[in-house]
């Protein structure tokens, strides 16, 4: 069964109120509230700092080739576990692979800092049942009207989210993640693979220069200021993407497909496609539409890697067009 079916049909729908929580959601109080926030306060803070320190590297001119090349390498690794791995293999369903290739994706994936992969899933699936209605976690349009409600709902979407004090209940939205032992074993090790994405960087950095220096300057480089790059080009798709961009489907939300937020985040910018058809593998529905991770997958399937891609028919997609164009047509301000 598709996500599309088994997320949202299986799922009841919103109730349309924020009091008391939408089904699905319950608040945190205690203890449990502080270590969500402070947890939420390490990944925003400490990687700005690490961000911080290497751009004063870089103006100091003590940055080597081999720096640069770890932000790179580890930023890919991130983007491709996150994307292929969180998103359309574990929250959607996409497709099938080995466990092998599984546990590639999800070590990568954790070494985004996003959360563990049962915080991860549940709050995406929950995303996806509420979009842009309240319930959704992290949307941008439900701060009021005008330049400040507009600025207020894109900050909300992009960091505070992440300081509130509910959570998305596991066994609601992700019930076949947490019956699953194998998938659950990385979730109990998240903090293990966090700091392998911290400390790889650093041992090849120092060993490469036999040096402290370079473990260092690995250290922030692959590390710190990766985190903080890839992750703030991560919560582009849920703030900007959900108020600029280009609208091809018919969805019942503010989804957008946002050109430059889906170079930089390997196709999942494009976020109305997404929106319209959440259990494909591939957010280009044109061959043209930058989808990095999609077109990686492709690859992937013709070797054997991956298989079961989901994706859906021509008639399907041009249906939703159609959709689309008769809605603006009725109502030009969509």
């Amino acid at each position: 069964m598709s996500l599309e079916t088994a997320s949202t049909a299986a799922l009841p729908a919103p109730s349309g109120l924020a009091e008391p929580p939408p089904d699905g959601v319950c608040p945190l109080v205690g203890n449990g509230a502080r270590t969500k926030q402070l947890a939420a306060l390490c990944v925003l803070l400490l990687p700005a700092a690490g961000f911080a320190l290497a751009l004063d590297q870089l103006r100091q001119g003590r940055a080597s080739l081999l720096d640069l090349a770890l932000f790179l390498g580890l930023y890919g690794l991130q983007m491709a576990g996150i994307t292929m791995g969180f998103h359309r293999y574990l929250a959607h369903k996409a497709f099938r692979t080995s466990r092998a290739f599984e546990a590639m994706l999800l070590v990568c994936g954790s070494m985004a800092a996003q959360g563990p992969i049962m915080f991860w899933v549940a709050t995406h699936r929950r995303h996806h049942v509420y979009a842009d209605e309240p319930g959704d976690p992290h949307s941008p349009n439900l701060a009021g009207s005008g330049l400040q409600g507009a600025l207020r709902g894109l900050w909300h979407a992009h960091v505070a989210w992440m300081l509130t004090t509910d959570v998305s209940r596991w066994n609601y939205f992700a019930p076949d993640i947490l019956r699953n032992r194998r998938l659950f074993f990385f979730h109990r090790t998240y903090g293990l693979w966090v700091g392998l994405g911290l400390l790889l960087p650093a041992a090849v950095g120092g060993l490469a220069e036999a040096s402290w220096d370079g473990a260092w300057r690995g250290l922030l480089f692959g590390g710190l200021a990766r985190l903080f790059v890839a992750n703030q080009a991560a919560w582009c798709v849920g703030s900007l993407c959900h108020r600029f961009g280009s609208r091809p489907f018919h969805t019942r939300d503010r989804s957008a497909n946002n050109w430059p937020v889906a170079l930089l985040t390997f196709g999942e910018g494009l976020q109305n496609n997404h929106h319209a058809f959440p259990a494909s593998y591939r957010h280009g529905m044109r061959w043209w539409e930058p989808d990095l991770s999609g077109w990686l997958l492709t690859g992937l399937g013709a070797l054997g890697v991956v298989w079961d891609l989901s994706h859906p028919t021509a008639e399907a997609i041009e249906k939703k067009r159609r959709l689309r164009r008769q809605a603006v047509s009725d109502d030009p301000r969509l």
